[in-house]
């Protein structure tokens, strides 16, 4: 019995190990495609917020960062999609987290209930949860540099 418990867990851990990679590409173009598609077309839940953001920036207006950042957003999906620009979707996807982050900063009142930085609100919640896509690009990242070995 203990054999085919071994033998399940080493079937289920190749399994894992093979689509693993696969998966959090194709994770990160659908939802970096879908999510930065409906920025241009003014049709995103998270366009207040951006918005907000991005309106003390020195040149700009939100209307234009909204849409700047929406496509920002298609090409990091997009370059996930292909193994070859895998390198060129992390470094697009970490600059861009920056600004992700951004809200938490300069929108306290927005991004935490009462100030309160252990009671995210949710749109705080909604960036937070970025702090796993940076994993989830590490792992991603840590794995291409070390089995791809592409330039």
């Amino acid at each position: 019995m203990n054999n085919l418990i071994l033998k399940i867990d080493q079937f289920i851990a190749r399994w894992m190990k093979r689509w693993s990679i696969i998966s959090i590409r194709i994770s990160f173009g659908i939802i970096f495609i879908w999510f930065g598609i409906l920025k241009p077309f003014d049709v995103s839940s998270a366009e207040s917020l951006l918005k907000a953001t991005v309106v003390w920036l020195p040149f700009g207006t939100p209307d234009f960062w909204l849409i700047v950042i929406g496509w920002w957003e298609v090409a990091i999906g997009v370059t996930f999609l292909f193994s070859r620009t895998t390198k060129i979707a992390i470094a697009l996807l970490f600059l861009q987290m920056f600004g992700t982050f951004m809200p938490l900063i300069v929108l306290p009142e927005v991004t935490f209930q009462n100030g309160n930085i252990l009671t995210p609100s949710l749109e705080g919640q909604y960036i937070i949860k970025n702090v796993m896509i940076i994993s989830a690009a590490l792992v991603l990242g840590g794995k291409f540099y070390t089995e791809k070995k592409i330039i």
